[in-house]
């Protein structure tokens, strides 16, 4: 019988593990691990100073093994790691869905993996499949390519044969649908309501998509789908995972936990007993270290999966499928990676794509150009965590590029929430006799946001208006600007269209 110091069945454990790191060298324990069957890493953003130190950063890695898995969390648009400092290049998905050009949603996807192929990296955990039927959602929003099945199965499927021809490994996220929830699942569970019916006509089908067009991985999500298991979250459930998508949808790749030390899962079985329920459930591999980046957790989590063998709580057979199934995933995407030259890039494929994506919805007689530089508003809200709060975003900076005398303020709501003159004296005062331009990011989500805007409305009905998230079906101000999605390039396309400067 095994022992709880079993090397086989430590090697097994370390196998399923992917741990993030904190640094921008790689520390000795992750090192040792590798030694020591350790078959993955995922990178963030606090991984990453510059291309050629995250290229230095995964050539070491892979001296232990060749093979090893380097994620990343690389959706481009607002959730960003290789940019996370200075803003994505590229716009995100819903931003392609509003363009709804296959051809420029993978000349994007591939331009994202040919960043992604020189630096070293071997799986992004990207796109997001998610149809965003919710607008409410406060998770998935501009991550998904839009609310209809249609076109985000037809993105979905451009956006891996993009990443894929370029070298890097995608994965369809986050199984069965995340789209139609609003809790986010990084402090709560959240609830898919539809029968399993609704479920398959409306979730499914991107999925089917991602693995009709090659995918070979999928993240599950940390979400209940009562029609399909009324018990356990889906990145937990075998009836979800392994009757579901590998039995009646027939995929066979690799499946990876969403982070598992969100909310939805430790807060009712710990980051422990959640790692051994996913691997016991169907899971092959163990994304942590979002939150939880440290030797500390990797060790717990080894030593988690070894009791549970031991106990009987976890098959051995399972745990060894599960192994086997990143060691397949392994030599497939480290062969695909090398087999690639390294591509130039695509131009300024990102801009175009962010130009294109930009709507007026709305404009009064002379609203656009604007005639002088104006002051600017921009009303943040807080982020999920899945965007990193470094990340930065807005019109003011692009506006200030291109007219210097441009002004602005960022406000946010708790400073709003004090009793004051703080509306009238930092943003109404410094536009008078000037253009004011207001920019929201998904409004309809903040009520806070929405009240801001009609009062600065109702004594400037003259502002433009700038909506840099999900779009909601009302129209504001003197003029109305969409860009669907708040990245470096969404905000410099939307500075260019204000002050009459499109290319």
């Amino acid at each position: 019988m095994a022992s709880s110091s079993d090397p086989t069945l430590e090697h097994l454990a370390n196998s399923v593990l992917q741990p993030g790191f904190e640094g921008t060298t790689a520390p000795d324990w992750v090192r040792r691990r590798i030694a020591e069957g350790l078959g993955s890493v995922v990178l963030f953003a606090r991984n990453i100073e510059t291309p050629e130190q995250v290229a230095r950063l995964t050539e070491s890695l892979r001296a232990e093994n060749p093979d090893l898995i380097v994620a990343i969390d690389e959706e481009a648009g607002d959730v960003t790691r290789l940019e996370a400092w200075t803003g994505s290049s590229r716009p995100g998905n819903l931003a392609l869905g509003a363009v709804d050009d296959i051809d420029l949603t993978e000349r994007v996807a591939h331009d994202i993996g040919r960043d992604l192929h020189a630096a070293g990296v071997s799986l992004n955990f990207a796109p997001s499949a998610d149809v965003n039927s919710n607008p409410l959602n406060p998770v998935i929003g501009v991550r998904s390519f839009g609310a209809r099945t249609d076109l985000v199965s037809r993105h979905t499927a451009a956006w891996i044969r993009g990443l894929q021809g370029a070298g890097v490994a995608a994965c369809a996220k986050h199984f069965p649908g995340h789209g139609d929830t609003v809790v986010d699942s990084h402090y709560g569970l959240p609830q898919v309501r539809g029968s399993a019916e609704e479920i398959a006509m409306t979730a499914l089908p991107p999925f089917i998509a991602a693995m009709e067009a090659g995918v070979r991985a999928v993240m599950t999500a940390h979400l209940l789908a009562p029609a399909y298991d009324p018990d356990l979250p889906a990145t937990l459930s075998r009836l979800i995972l392994v009757d579901l998508l590998r039995g009646e949808l027939g995929f066979e790749g690799l499946l990876v936990t969403d982070g598992i030390e969100m909310g939805a899962v430790t807060d009712r079985y710990g980051i422990d007993g959640a790692t051994v329920r996913a691997v016991a459930g169907g899971v092959d591999a163990v994304c942590v270290g979002g939150e939880s980046a440290g030797e500390g957790t990797a060790e717990l989590l080894s030593t988690a999966l070894v009791k549970a063998v031991l106990d009987g709580t976890l098959p051995e057979e399972r745990l060894a499928e599960a192994s086997g199934r990143v060691r397949d995933f392994a030599a497939w995407s480290g062969e695909r990676s090398r087999a690639v030259a390294r591509a130039a890039r695509d131009g300024d494929i990102g801009l175009v794509a962010a130009r294109r994506a930009v709507r007026v919805r709305h404009r009064s007689v002379a609203a656009l150009p604007l005639a002088g530089a104006p002051h600017v508003v921009e009303l943040s809200p807080t982020m999920n965590l899945a965007i990193d709060g470094h990340t930065p975003w807005g019109i003011a900076g692009p506006l200030r590029d291109l007219r210097p005398d441009t002004t602005s303020v960022r406000l946010t709501e708790p400073e709003l929430s004090h009793p004051g003159d703080l509306l009238d004296r930092e943003a109404l005062a410094p536009a008078v006799g000037r253009a004011l331009v207001v920019v929201v990011r998904d409004a309809a989500r903040h009520r806070w946001m929405t009240d801001t805007l009609t009062r600065l409305l109702r004594s400037r009905p003259d502002a433009l208006v700038v909506e840099m998230g999900v779009p909601s079906g009302d129209t504001f101000g003197a003029a109305h600007l969409i860009t669907h999605g708040a990245t470096r390039v969404s905000g410099i396309a939307a500075a260019e269209l204000l002050v009459g400067a499109c290319a």
